[in-house]
């Protein structure tokens, strides 16, 4: 907040006048008031003297905040202050609101019983302010002698029925005067009625700042960047708004970020469209005509790559690309990345940063890889912030220090109660000196169909489990085939992870170890220490060359065991003498992940994009005597003719003979 005994309104009010003046066409009709304002290149009035504010005081009955005060003491009234007040109070116009607009009855009726104080308070607002707008485009300017700071300022609201907004708080007198001369500038900047082009002192200073942020913004500055894009933003100076959205985004920040002035050139559009696409596409309730409205200006063949980047980024297609050096990091960041090594994937893109070509003095950062399916979930706030930090584009500075890592080393991360939405059952193969690649052909069956031997593109944990629920249309008790994510450990491990499980049955399960560690080593781990249904089990099984080596289940309070276990995988170690069972979990998975050296990329497996299969069936068949349900569900659009029976749709009970 600025002190009112040490603003200089006189300049202040000097400066915003002649911008005014300056700003009219010649030969366009207007009032005699505002003529002779222009001549005189004054929108003020004469100064209020001592003994003016003194009686206008003892009118209201009370002082007056020393802001306002200081103002009349300069000028006693002001004309066009910002857009839509044509005449603001001086000191005899000032009065009590009173509810004279009626308006306290109307924000009223629109609290409910639940409604706070704060908003009652709000609601009185127009009963206690003190009004300030005299003629106005039914806007309503009130000081509040109830929203009162350490200096004695009156806070400022504003309200317009056409905003269909709250009223806007202003911290005082002095700062709603500079957000109205910030209006004026912004309704003057996009002003396209042919008059005078809008340039003087305030524009000039204000378009250096942005060029210096932008050089700021590449150095790695990008904190005080924002601030001084922000200010300029505010008197809406051409670029500020699209060099800042570059910087937000990168932020994590999404609302409104439209990369004005930038997203429609054609030098910039291959980098800024599929970011703006993509977060479109992410609001699904979004009708896709209304993607036109943050491309003004577009020409056909732009238009034409906005809607067909679309497509991509719906179909998980999309590909960021980038020319020279750092291009090539971005296919070796993609390759990392669609394996599960996103720290890697993530270093391999900061160290190449420096080598990053802009496609025009006003691209601050590569941004398009924000929308690709593999590279878009590298990004955090921390990680943008490194990015943002780190000189690039010809710029020189201080590069930062790196972000940590996001995936901790081994597996108790997978004991934590938050990871995948509180998932709290979880199961995954462990396969040593193999490509992720191999694993379908180890673990899913010789005559199973080709879908289920090759890998899926790249899907989120999220998308996994919706397909693991709902594109099925069968459904049976002795089957538990398993949708599972595959991926490196970065220790010399494949792993094949399925985050949502069908329930435990051990007197069906069979492990998949001995399959899958043909001519090598496997682990299979199936934990359901702290699942809220059903009693809890763990299951671990090593395997080598095709044979088990040994295993251990714990299920309904009892271990069965099989094999020369190592002592530091000893069952009873973790489950003896335990009262609260769902302790053993931690432990375990640290000693696993000791043991065999392993770990699983949490990041990746939560937030990622991972290649998926179809696994074989982790329970046998039902043996002679045994019962067992298959649901086979048709799609909903078909329909049996009048009188005629379904067949096999719905639950079947079976018996095998």
């Amino acid at each position: 907040m600025t002190d009112s005994t040490t603003f200089d309104w006189r300049s202040f009010l000097l400066k915003w006048s002649g911008e005014w003046a300056d700003s009219l066409p010649d030969g366009e009709a207007r009032g005699e008031l505002d003529e002779a304002a222009r001549r005189a290149r004054w929108l003020g009035f004469p100064a209020a003297s001592e003994e003016r504010i003194a009686a206008m005081e003892e009118r209201l009955g009370r002082q007056v905040p020393p802001s306002y005060r200081e103002f009349l003491k300069v000028s006693d009234g002001w004309r066009h202050a910002g857009g839509f007040v044509r005449l603001l109070a001086g000191a005899e116009d000032a009065h009590w609101h009173n509810n004279e607009s009626g308006l306290a009855d109307i924000f009223e009726e629109y609290l409910d019983e639940d409604a706070g104080p704060e908003e009652r308070r709000e609601a009185d607002l127009w009963r206690r302010g003190l009004q300030l707008d005299v003629e106005s485009d039914i806007t309503h300017v009130l000081l509040d002698p109830e929203d009162v700071d350490e200096h004695g300022e009156w806070a400022v609201y504003t309200w317009s029925s056409w905003r269909a907004e709250a009223p806007a708080r202003h911290a005082d007198f002095t700062a709603f005067m500079r957000d109205m001369h910030r209006e004026f500038h912004s309704l003057q900047a996009r002003r396209s009625d042919g008059g005078p082009v809008f340039a003087n002192d305030t524009t000039r200073k204000l378009d250096a700042q942005v060029e210096e942020a932008r050089l700021e913004a590449l150095r790695g500055g990008w904190e005080e960047a924002v601030k001084a894009l922000d200010e300029a933003k505010g008197y809406s100076r051409a670029r500020a708004a699209g060099l800042g959205d570059q910087t937000r985004r990168l932020l994590g920040q999404t609302y409104m970020v439209y990369y004005d002035g930038l997203v429609t050139d054609p030098r910039y559009a291959p980098d800024l469209l599929p970011p703006l696409v993509a977060e479109h596409a992410r609001q699904s309730y979004r009708d896709d005509s209304t993607l036109m409205f943050h491309l003004p200006g577009a020409d056909d063949d732009l238009v034409s790559l906005a809607f067909a980047t679309l497509d991509q980024v719906r179909d998980g297609t999309y590909r960021y690309t980038a020319a020279g050096p750092y291009g090539e990091a971005v296919e070796r960041a993609r390759e990392l990345a669609r394996w599960g090594d996103t720290d890697g994937a993530w270093r391999t893109l900061m160290n190449a940063l420096p080598l990053w070509q802009p496609l025009g003095p006003d691209h601050l950062a590569p941004l398009g890889w924000v929308a690709d399916p593999l590279l878009g979930p590298l990004l955090t706030p921390e990680r943008g912030r490194e990015l943002l930090s780190t000189p690039r584009g010809g710029q020189r500075g201080e590069a930062p220090s790196p972000t940590a890592g996001l995936d901790p080393a081994g597996l108790a991360w997978l004991a934590e109660p938050y990871w995948g939405k509180n998932r709290t059952s979880y199961r995954f193969v462990l396969v040593e000196d193999t490509e992720p690649k191999e694993l379908p052909g180890r673990l899913t069956d010789e005559d199973a169909d080709k879908d289920g031997t090759v890998l899926n593109e790249p899907m989120t944990f999220r998308e996994t489990l919706q397909r693991s629920r709902y594109n099925r249309s069968e459904f049976s008790s002795y089957d538990d085939r398993a949708l599972m994510a595959v991926g490196r450990t970065g220790t010399g491990w494949s792993f094949a992870f399925d985050g949502e499980p069908a329930p435990f049955t051990p007197q069906r399960f069979v492990s998949p170890a001995a399959t899958a560690g043909t001519g090598t080593r496997a682990v299979v781990v199936w934990s359901g220490l702290r699942a809220p249904h059903g009693k809890p089990f763990f299951h671990l099984s090593v395997a080598r060359d095709g044979a088990e080596q040994y295993a251990f289940t714990y299920a309904d309070g009892e271990i069965r065991r099989s094999g020369d276990i190592p002592r530091a995988l000893d069952p009873s170690r973790f489950f003896d003498d335990l009262e609260d069972i769902a302790r053993a979990e931690r432990p375990l998975l640290e000693v696993v992940a000791e043991e065999f050296g392993a770990s699983l990329p949490r990041h990746a497996i939560v937030n990622g994009r991972l290649h998926t299969f179809t696994s074989r069936s982790w329970t046998r068949p039902p043996r002679q005597g045994e019962t067992y349900m298959t649901v086979r569900l048709q799609p909903a659009a078909m329909h049996p003719a009048e009188g005629e029976r379904t067949g096999g749709n719905g639950p079947e009970a079976g018996k095998r003979p």
